[in-house]
C-alpha cells in the first residue's frame, strides 16, 4: 500500500481490481475520499489507496522512461536522461543508487519505486518524469 500523501499527479502506479493489476498514470486525486484515478491503456479507473501498489525500479522500467544506460569501467551502470543522472554499483542492483542533476547530488536517497524516483526527479528538475525522451 502507498500513502496517499506520497502520490502526485503524473506518478506511475499499479492498481488492483477484482484480482487484475492495471498499470497506469495518476491523472486525478480525491483528497476527501483518499482515492486515486489511474489512466490505464483501457480507461481511467478510480482506486482506493489500499488497492494501489508501487512499481519497483528496474532496468526495463528505466528504459520505458527513456533513460539511456551506460556501462562504466568499474562495473557500475549510469542511467542518463537529459542532464539527470543515476548511478548503480552493479547491473540490475537498484538497492543503492546515487542521483544528480546539475549541482544537486543525492547519495543513496532510498529510492525503491518509480513514484519515489519521479518525486525526486520533480524536486530536482522542476519537471515531472515521464516516458517521453528528452531531445
Amino acid at each position: 500500500m502507498i500513502k496517499f500523501n506520497e502520490i502526485k499527479i503524473g506518478d506511475f502506479l499499479m492498481g488492483e481490481y477484482e484480482g487484475k493489476m492495471w498499470e497506469g498514470e495518476v491523472v486525478n486525486l480525491n483528497g476527501d475520499e483518499k482515492q486515486v484515478c489511474l489512466a490505464t491503456d483501457v480507461q481511467d479507473f478510480w482506486f482506493e489507496t489500499e488497492d494501489l501498489y508501487p512499481i519497483p525500479v528496474s532496468d526495463e522500467v528505466l528504459r520505458k522512461l527513456s533513460f539511456i544506460p551506460e556501462g562504466m569501467a568499474d562495473g557500475s551502470v549510469k542511467y542518463k536522461k537529459g542532464a539527470f543522472r543515476m548511478l548503480i554499483q552493479k547491473p540490475d542492483d537498484f538497492s543503492r543508487m546515487d542521483i544528480w542533476y546539475r549541482d544537486d547530488k543525492r547519495i543513496n536517497p532510498q529510492i525503491q519505486y518509480v513514484h519515489q524516483l519521479q518525486n525526486h526527479y520533480l524536486q530536482m528538475t522542476k519537471v515531472h518524469l515521464t516516458s517521453e525522451p528528452i531531445a
